[in-house]
């Protein structure tokens, strides 16, 4: 059995798109997934299965909550590999007096196009700073990620691509759980 992590983008905001956790660990039940567990209210699974393509896996999820819901949301999944890589990777740990309250990752559902990090270097306005890797982008929002021009919906726009945001303290509490399955 491998382990995965599914991100799912825009549930539960504001009263839109909403999904009760006890009925999402039901639906991934159904797809087959053992030991389902979720975290908050915004949609982050942990969950086991045979080995399967990250994008697969994404697109059976995505289609079984348009099926029971009637709304398409982007469904991203990560292995706890790729979940402990990107920790470890995060560059502004690196420096002194980084606050890590401020740290996020956004995570794209496929690997951006070279040279499109250009476009989001004229989106991130000081303080905020990014870092982008191919499939994730490390933001520091020192005034709060509510106040930065690095949206989701901004970086899709430049990357053309999907993208869900989790902050720090929320992306290495989903790596502690996977790591325990």
């Amino acid at each position: 059995m491998a382990a995965y992590i599914a991100m799912l983008r825009g549930v539960n905001v504001s009263g839109h798109n909403t999904i009760k956790m006890d009925v999402l660990r039901g639906l991934c039940q159904g797809l087959g997934f053992r030991n389902v567990e979720t975290y908050v209210q915004s949609g982050n699974i942990v969950f086991q299965t045979a080995p399967e393509n990250s994008a697969t896996l994404s697109k059976r999820i995505g289609k079984t909550i348009f099926q029971s819901f009637g709304f398409d949301t982007p469904v991203l999944v990560r292995t706890s590999k790729e979940i402990g890589n990107v920790i470890a990777s995060n560059p502004f740990l690196k420096e002194k007096g980084i606050d890590s309250s401020k740290l996020h990752v956004t995570f794209l559902s496929e690997a951006a196009q070279r040279g499109s990090e250009k476009k989001l270097e004229t989106l991130a306005m000081s303080p905020d700073r990014i870092y982008a890797i191919p499939r994730e982008i490390y933001l520091y929002c020192p005034g709060g990620y509510g106040r930065t021009k690095l949206s989701n919906s901004a970086i899709e726009k430049a990357l053309l691509v999907k993208a869900t945001t989790r902050n720090w303290k929320t992306t290495n509490i989903l790596f502690e759980m996977v790591s325990k399955l």
